[in-house]
């Protein structure tokens, strides 16, 4: 030991003689840093309640709860993070995820309370002083922990696709889509805003963990039509996905689709349950469209002897005679039939309710009956002279097409409407080596039609011709016809959207070979008899149901676009579900729930 190491300690005995430093109060003098993770705040009109605070916290101190005044909505689940400080230790991972950037902490750090209840509050909503607090820690703007963009689809480019009936979407592989899966909050807000609420944060763990045989038993659940929705989904979840707050919505659709292609027919019933063994009751399905297909899937899973009937030469509805090749190839709608079909459900094609066989007959042979038989008539423009032979229906070219027919358009080609009809009579019509312009009465913003479809409906180099409103058809030479169209200004009406007004003065005319009515598609119930017209009751051209698709009569359930407002696939597949849970429920009142009835 040396010298030093001895005197050392005595050195200390200085500080005796010294002033001692104090501070008087310290709780007033200290603040925290700028940056100091303090107690949290959130700005509750911004928050959307995902959860995802909720379910990143290791010490389980979030919870959703509801909060006065919130409801939910498309996007928003209504509920509001509510943190508990006796578990909370202040890590700020639920700051860093938040995908709104909402949840941050103030830089505050003193609250002394005698009841230790306080200490469980719901940020935002209690009127706290730290509420506004500029300081504090809050997710840098550059910092993300999941990646904000995408995985890009590789898709066949506009000027090789507009000459093709290929499918244009090439689909994701291995590494994209799991690329992709692991961007996902697993949040479930999508589910919510899903009308067939089909449990899309299971579906695409399995994808993140390469188990696609899991995520197809989790997608038909919900949705025994995948191979189809995976293309021409709505996507109504895309959205409202959280990540959408803070970058690009997941691709959610892709991600379904992913899952059905990598799995091919043949190895369906391997992956897939089994349905119950056949009982003693029998159901009629009229409409072989997604809807009816839906209900024909879950009723037989039920263990139900189920027979579809069916007008066109093939099963599919509108996904087939409604959809484009090159959105949805047809051997992609028969995988998901061909399955159905496989489970013993009977389908019988080219036969016309009504006419080939008596709705009467089906409501006496069987204990129920299910329709979901489309919009297949379509609107009328209302203009003079539509009656002219070069108008044609939307609808009517895109069954033509799907049937090999030539659908007539000419060289040069006016499309009426702003659906998604319209736009794939349009880029069909470009396929086919026409010059096309659309002619939509409201703005691009306005159109009903899928973003992405209008996006790249101006890519194939379809003109879109908005604000424009048909004033007449008249004859013109050549076998060709007139469109005369004004422009429209836009009229608010008092907070509702604003609705197009002709302007007088400006009118404008164009010749073409043919004019393309797509401006929408009404109901045809002339296969009910009179007698049921009583009872199951219409109104405003829908047929009126309960939760379950029932309607006035208790034998007869009905879904799909004839019954929702939606008009989409989804919509009518999840309609499909709910009528085969009623018709379930109205056959076996008293029958236990059972996993097979429970999906």
């Amino acid at each position: 030991m040396s010298v030093k190491d001895v005197i050392a300690p005595f050195a200390v005995w200085k500080r005796v003689f010294e002033k001692p430093y104090t501070t008087a109060k310290p709780l007033d003098e200290r603040p925290g840093a700028p940056r100091y993770r303090g107690f949290h705040t959130n700005d509750i009109d911004t928050c959307i309640g995902c959860g995802t605070c909720e379910e990143i916290c290791q010490n389980n101190a979030i919870d959703l709860v509801p909060v006065e005044g919130r409801s939910s909505k498309h996007g928003d689940s209504g509920l509001r993070p509510s943190v508990d400080y006796g578990r909370c230790c202040w890590c700020a991972l639920c700051v860093d995820i938040c995908p709104t950037g909402s949840l941050g902490m103030s830089n505050e750090y003193v609250w002394v309370d005698n009841d230790p209840e306080v200490f469980r509050f719901v940020p935002g909503a209690e009127g706290k002083a730290w509420d506004k607090s500029e300081l504090g820690y809050a997710r840098d703007e550059e910092y993300k922990l999941l990646d904000p963009e995408r995985v890009p689809m590789p898709m066949l480019p506009p000027e090789e696709s507009v000459r093709t009936f290929l499918e244009m979407v090439q689909g994701y592989s291995k590494e994209q889509a799991e690329k992709e899966a692991d961007r996902c909050l697993a949040c479930g807000i999508c589910v919510a805003t899903c009308p067939a609420h089909m449990n899309v944060p299971a579906y695409i763990e399995a994808i993140r963990e390469d188990n696609v045989d899991e995520g197809l038993r989790i997608t038909y659940e919900a949705n025994p039509l995948p191979a189809s929705c995976g293309r021409v989904c709505s996507h109504a979840c895309e959205y409202a996905c959280a990540m959408k707050n803070n970058g690009e919505a997941i691709s959610i659709r892709w991600l379904k689709r992913y899952i059905a292609d990598q799995i091919y027919l043949k190895d369906y019933e391997k992956v897939l349950d089994r349905p119950d063994e056949l009982n003693s009751r029998h159901i009629a399905v009229i409409g072989a469209g997604p809807g009816g297909l839906a209900a024909a899937y879950y009723l037989r899973m039920m263990g139900y002897s189920v027979t579809v009937y069916d007008g066109n030469e093939k099963a599919g509805g509108m996904l087939r005679y409604g959809i484009p090749e090159y959105r949805l190839p047809y051997d992609q709608i028969d995988k998901d039939i061909e399955y159905i079909r496989s489970l013993g459900v009977t389908i019988h094609q080219n036969v016309h309710v009504g006419r080939d066989i008596d709705f009467e007959k089906l409501y006496r042979d069987f204990d129920a009956v299910f329709f979901s038989t489309g919009l297949p008539k379509p609107y009328s423009m209302n203009v003079e002279g539509e009656n002219h032979a070069r108008v044609l229906s939307g609808v009517k070219v895109l069954d033509d097409v799907t049937k090999g027919a030539d659908p007539g358009f000419g060289r040069k080609v006016a499309v009426i409407g702003g659906g998604n009809v319209a736009m794939d009579a349009a880029r069909t019509a470009r396929r086919l080596g026409c010059d096309v312009a659309i002619y939509y009465r409201r703005r691009e913003e306005d159109m009903p039609a899928d973003e992405e479809e209008i996006h790249e409906a101006k890519d194939e180099k379809v003109d879109l011709i908005t604000q424009a409103i048909p004033v007449r058809v008249e004859d013109a030479p050549n076998g060709q016809v007139t469109l005369v169209w004004g422009k429209a200004r836009m009229v608010d009406k008092g907070g509702r959207r604003p609705e197009p007004v002709l302007i007088e003065e400006e009118i404008h005319s164009v010749t073409v070979d043919s004019i393309i009515s797509a401006i929408g598609q009404d109901a045809d119930y002339s296969f009910l008899p009179e007698s049921f017209l009583d009872r199951v009751r219409i109104e405003r051209g829908k047929v009126v149901i309960d939760r379950f698709g029932r309607t006035g009569d208790p034998k007869v359930f009905a879904g799909g676009d004839i019954a929702n407002s939606t008009r989409d696939a989804i919509s009518a597949i999840a309609n499909g579900h709910e009528a085969a849970k009623g018709i379930d429920w109205m056959l076996n009142p008293e029958a236990p729930t059972t996993p097979a009835r429970n999906v």
